[in-house]
């Protein structure tokens, strides 16, 4: 008998390096309370989707229109979430903001991973390569990356893990952001994830 695991869908919207730890974590068994069954991007061409059509995973784009609200694309994904029996959104590198209606739907099921320790440097305005430049231009020693579950503030809902990182003499935005993916976003991604979801398999959550 197969066991019980929770059917997640992991949002997307580039090259898709996190989903990439996930799906390395599934393999491995390190994430076994939980199958990624479906992953959306709101990009063309996110090379995430290759990603995962490589592991042989469910895929579907839900473009973001220029100029346009996100009604039309919220309500896509929630058609797409239903239709496949979503139990648990993880956003990776996924780059629209959720409304607050869409949240309240999947109250403690939605998870990110942000590039800081929060609550340093996070927010509206605060992603991407944004993170890495407002932490070096402060001058913080240590930096990190947090996975937390998502509310209606950016950023804002209550922390599942964290993992600390140096900041080294000389170093850049780019440099900072690509040692903060591989000590720390990809490995508490996946380990936040399988909490979330041993929690929901048994109850507690």
């Amino acid at each position: 008998m197969c066991k019980k695991t929770v059917n997640i869908a992991v949002l997307v919207s580039g090259g898709g390096t996190n989903l990439q730890a996930l799906i390395d974590a599934g393999k491995s068994g390190a994430l076994h309370s939980g199958t990624i069954k479906l992953v959306i991007s709101d990009t063309k061409g996110a090379y995430a989707l290759e990603r995962a059509e490589a592991a042989g995973i469910k895929t579907a784009i839900v473009p973001k229109e220029k100029g346009a609200d996100n009604a039309g694309l919220e309500k896509a994904i929630l058609s797409l979430l239903e239709e496949n029996g979503i139990e648990l959104i993880v956003l990776a590198g996924f780059m629209t903001i959720l409304s607050k209606d869409f949240v309240s739907r999947y109250e403690k099921r939605i998870i990110n991973v942000h590039p800081s320790l929060i609550p340093a440097f996070c927010g509206a305005g605060f992603y991407g390569l944004k993170v890495h430049e407002a932490a070096l231009a402060y001058g913080v020693k240590v930096t990190g990356a947090t996975v937390h579950f998502v509310n209606e503030v950016a950023d804002g809902g209550e922390i599942i893990l964290q993992k600390a990182v140096k900041v080294l003499d000389g170093d850049t935005p780019e440099r900072l952001q690509k040692r903060v993916m591989r000590l720390a976003e990809w490995k508490i991604l996946p380990a936040a994830t399988e909490t979330v979801c041993e929690k929901i398999l048994e109850g507690r959550l």
